[in-house]
């Protein structure tokens, strides 16, 4: 057993989210969102870089060595699966850890309106979650993804960085891929998939020109593709992937992506004030006719408004499931306030004024 995989389990015993380590600091964890020491004595950096080059494969060392940061995947099995990350800052290494539990949750189990497991049921098109870093994104997919794979008879390629949930063949055939490990990278690893008979894929983020072009193409002829983004509504994503092209190819793109997308979920965190635990808010946007017009002719500022009568398709705005939470006493009105897009909703159930001042 590695000397780390005591702070692994004290993790997993107080259902702490991650896990820091950092030269000349003690141990932290994260729970319910808050950072909290650990009793334990302030890390040395020799100490730490042992630590963690116990459970580091080689070539990933080596990758730190020369470029101050790298990623990768660890388990501990009957345990729970880890996202590292370390870097190097100021006054030595540091090590970020996130849990990514080993059983995979239903989108029922999860508490996700019950449209998100009929995503795993289209046949074709783009589907998208979106959030800020630590939001739940992979979780929802795993979700989605592990849905196809019990209800369908298909062809599942992940391509991710590092893989973080496991999900074994049930009625689909599954490859995960890892980049930097199996592949170079998302887009050579998109561009691959595309002749290895796939019917759904999973691209773990969108983040530059050519994979965002290649997984509109690959939605276009006829596969089902899931990604992320970090954007933080439905209009702002389809935004986003947009601006990536350059000037002169923005209304092609914007034909195709019209074409092509059929669903985004955007969702954010809360901390559950009336029991342990976190739950979700989603903004949910189903590409309804009426919402690929909108993308076609530029349009997307009205989007939102088109969510807002949508309800029967299954959409909803943000703002809505998270007054939908506050209303049932999940969460706190603070933190409503500072995560919603129309503060003035929520500042009525301020009972002070808000922390953050430049929103008033």
């Amino acid at each position: 057993m590695a000397k780390i995989d005591a702070f692994f389990k004290l993790m997993n015993e107080q259902g702490a989210s991650d896990l820091h380590l950092i030269a000349g600091q003690q141990p932290a964890l994260r729970i319910r969102g808050e950072m909290e020491r650990v009793k334990y004595s302030p890390l040395e950096t020799d100490e730490l870089k042992a630590m963690l080059y116990e459970i580091t494969p080689e070539h990933k060392i080596k990758k730190f060595e020369e470029t101050g940061d790298v990623d990768f995947a660890y388990e501990i099995p009957n345990l729970a699966r880890y996202r590292a990350n370390f870097f190097q800052q100021r006054v030595g290494v540091a090590a970020v850890f996130r849990e990514i539990p080993s059983k995979i949750l239903t989108t029922m189990q999860l508490g996700l309106p019950s449209v998100t497991a009929k995503l795993a049921s289209l046949p074709r098109g783009l589907v998208l979650v979106t959030g800020p870093t630590g939001s739940g994104k992979s979780t929802t997919l795993a979700a989605i993804i592990d849905e196809a794979n019990r209800t369908r008879k298909d062809h599942i390629i992940t391509i991710e960085d590092p893989i973080e949930f496991v999900h074994e063949s049930k009625e689909c055939i599954i490859n995960q891929r890892e980049v930097g490990l199996h592949t170079v990278s998302f887009a050579s690893a998109l561009r691959g998939a595309l002749r290895e008979d796939p019917d759904i894929i999973l691209v773990g983020e969108l983040r530059d020109l050519e994979t965002i072009s290649l997984a509109i193409e690959a939605a276009s002829t006829g596969h089902l593709v899931f990604g992320t983004v970090h954007t933080s509504n439905a209009s702002k994503t389809v935004d986003r992937l947009i601006e990536v092209f350059p000037a002169n190819e923005q209304m092609q793109i914007r034909s195709t992506l019209a074409d092509s997308i059929r669903a985004v979920l955007s969702q954010v965190l809360f901390k559950r004030v009336d029991k342990q635990g976190r739950c979700a808010a989603l903004e949910i946007m189903i590409a309804t006719p009426a919402v690929r017009n909108l993308i076609r002719d530029s349009k997307t500022f009205q989007i939102p408004s088109t969510i807002q009568t949508g309800k029967k398709y299954g959409m909803q705005l943000l703002d809505d499931s998270i007054m939908g939470l506050l209303q049932k006493g999940w969460i706190s009105a603070e933190e409503a306030y500072i995560k919603s897009n129309d503060k003035a909703k929520f500042r009525m159930f301020l009972k002070s004024s808000p922390a953050d001042f430049t929103e008033v």
